[in-house]
């Protein structure tokens, strides 16, 4: 299914995105279980966990969406009617990142925005 950002300039996508990112890490870091380390630089967020497997969220500029990458898969989320959803399956990204770290960290886990 096509679907087309909000964004139609660069500079609000980056503000935006930059803005979910910090939104995110303050909650991941509020979780009390689970051996993980967030960090957040420019344009990304990552979670390294004990095992050494690593989710990372990222900038792409260039599409204006946000990349997530965990467990060998990626997803690819742009933001549509105030939502960011997966460009090909309409999945939230909230929901996505959730079950995610639930499944991971073995704790039930539900991320906002």
């Amino acid at each position: 299914m096509n679907r087309t950002s909000d964004f139609k300039e660069e500079s609000q996508f980056r503000k935006d995105a930059e803005s979910v990112l910090d939104k995110l890490l303050s909650q991941i870091d509020e979780l009390e279980f689970g051996e993980f380390e967030p960090r957040r630089t420019p344009g990304t967020l990552s979670i390294t966990f004990e095992d050494g497997a690593v989710f990372m969220l990222s900038l792409q500029t260039p599409t204006h969406e946000l990349w997530l990458s965990a467990n060998y898969t990626a997803w690819h989320f742009l933001r549509v009617s105030e939502e960011w959803v997966e460009r090909d399956s309409g999945a939230s990204m909230i929901q996505e990142l959730s079950s995610l770290l639930t499944d991971k960290l073995d704790e039930d886990v539900q991320l906002e925005l």
